[in-house]
């Protein structure tokens, strides 16, 4: 039909909406922001009125995309890696409960860990829920196997995880459409209990997931998605998983090697085919971002495991991104020493940005905490998690998203006294609510700062559910009306928010302080469109 220059990101969200999608479920964050954005500029979608808007996390997204499918229509659900853990809850049981429309889960995955707290890989996820998992290696493929994986949803009535990396998702290349498809009418389930996982028919459910896995192996074998390339050098063979195949190719290309590779975009992945290829080669190497996922399965599943090499043997590195250099030395090839970097090239660590309503929040906390002993500030994933590098050196904890309010409770439930947590709004609303309560419920003195500024700013500007909500939200949850305060964190009222978060450090109660400033960069972006 037509040829584009997209993002992977953006190649799903076109895939999605050419195979009939009805709703985007995601809660920004990268490398997976762009897929749902997409969505929510297309003028198709918006004619169509897919549903597009932001979730308040991803378990809810992932539980909204199930209930859309429910209703038999196709669903797209987005998020990181790390979300995944959040929805983890809702798509292993969605494994179980099976489905009734389409249901594609696109996981974006961060190798080298860009913008991420670990580089955990989500096709554990997906062996472990015993669902089909696709995994492109070009953004043509991004969009070939997004509406492959509609389709193969609804053959199967199970959700398929749809795996992408950083370096897919955000590189840009020619992708050409197919014909789009006419969305799904409202169905309900033939079997209306199908979703209920009570014990009794949990367990039907689960032996009906496990009768499906030898046809999922052979969906694997038939799609084409996983196919063997002959070649004159069999002393080595490579497997190549997803973005992987293409740092092998760009490697044989310029080496001039001919070596048999077994291309791998579809999980779970036959034996008979890796034994098949492993018998045509005196040795393996397997290239996969991410975990050792296949490799480790190769020695269960191969005669002569012991011909692998890979990423358990230390051919190559156990963490971070491959990269055509990698492949290279795993190769044997000879490569250049690196070069040393000039003096006039160096790192530029992230900050935060000049007038970001955060630095000040800190300049006032950081005063109000210097008669106190250091080590009493637990911070959350966002923009103000920067307040960890120089100059500010304020914040000693950031795990995972809402643990910065339970950190700051269970320090306090140990003795610590002040104990303050410090978390965006975007933020609260994704999981901190939850936390909030608990100390509520137990009267824990603690101090929960809330460093408003009304929007997703870490992502890019996306929409907050907290944005005009947060006081109600507190009095709601059950904080008492006299310990909820406001502040404007500018400097020249640095004195008046000083003496706020003082008062509030040593009350000893549940204390919420809200300090309230639009983000500069969404505020610029706004001016400028006028």
């Amino acid at each position: 039909m037509s040829r584009f220059v997209l993002l992977g990101d953006e190649a799903i969200g076109q895939g999605a909406l050419d195979a009939g999608l009805s709703g985007v479920y995601a809660y920004p964050g990268t490398p997976s922001t762009e897929i749902t954005e997409y969505i929510q500029k297309s003028k198709e979608a918006q004619e169509r009125k897919v549903h597009s808007q932001w979730s308040a996390n991803e378990k809810t997204a992932m539980e909204a995309g199930l209930g859309m499918s429910y209703a038999g229509k196709r669903a797209l659900v987005c998020m990181k890696h790390v979300g995944l853990n959040v929805a983890a809850d809702a798509f292993i049981n969605a494994g179980m409960t099976g489905v009734n429309g389409g249901l594609v889960v696109v996981v974006a995955d961060d190798p080298s860990m860009h913008s991420s707290q670990n580089e955990q890989d989500s096709r554990f996820y997906g062996k472990f829920s015993m669902v089909p998992v696709l995994e492109p290696s070009t953004q043509q493929e991004a969009y070939e196997m997004t509406r492959y994986g509609f389709d193969l949803s609804e053959k199967y009535a199970l959700p398929v995880m749809l795996r992408i990396t950083t370096r897919l998702a955000h590189s840009r290349s020619s992708v050409e459409r197919t014909a789009n498809r006419e969305e799904n009418p409202v169905k309900l389930p033939s079997d209306l209990k199908q979703f209920i996982l009570l014990p009794s028919i949990a367990r039907k459910r689960y032996k009906m997931l496990l009768s499906t896995q030898e046809k999922l192996e052979q969906e694997g074998g038939n799609s084409g998605l996983n196919r063997m390339e002959e070649g004159k050098d069999t002393s080595i063979g490579v497997i190549a998983c997803g973005l992987a195949y293409n740092y092998y190719q760009e490697v044989a290309g310029t080496a001039g090697m001919d070596h048999p590779v077994l291309k791998i975009s579809q999980y779970p992945v036959p034996a008979a085919l890796l034994n098949q290829f492993v018998k045509k080669v005196d040795r393996v190497l397997v290239l996969e971002e991410g975990a050792p996922i296949l490799e480790e399965s190769l020695v269960g599943v191969l005669e002569n495991s012991h011909r692998i090499s890979g990423r358990l043997n230390g051919v190559l590195p156990r963490d971070g991104e491959l990269s055509p250099l990698l492949v290279k030395q795993a190769l044997g090839i000879p490569v250049e020493p690196t070069r040393e970097v000039p003096e006039i090239v160096k790192n530029r660590p992230p900050a935060l940005c000049k007038g970001c309503g955060h630095i000040d929040m800190y300049n006032a906390l950081t005063e109000a905490l210097e008669s106190y002993e250091p080590g009493r500030v637990f911070s959350d994933i966002g923009c103000y998690t920067l307040g960890a590098l120089p100059p500010y050196n304020a914040i000693n904890s950031c795990v995972d998203m809402g643990a910065s309010i339970t950190m700051a409770k269970g320090a306090s439930d140990a003795g610590l006294h002040p104990a303050v947590a410090v978390i965006g709004d975007s933020t609260f609303t994704h999981s901190g609510m939850t936390g909030l309560l608990d100390a509520v419920v137990e009267e824990t003195p603690i101090t929960i700062i809330i460093s408003d500024n009304s929007t997703t700013g870490m992502t890019g500007g996306q929409q907050s559910h907290a944005t005009n909500r947060l006081l109600e939200i507190c009095k709601g949850l059950g904080v008492e009306e006299e310990h909820i305060r406001v502040m404007n964190p500018l400097r020249k009222h640095h004195e008046e928010n000083r003496i706020i978060i003082s008062d509030e450090l040593e009350y000893h109660g549940v204390s919420v302080i809200i300090a309230q400033r639009k983000c500069i960069q969404t505020a610029s972006k706004k001016v400028k469109s006028l």
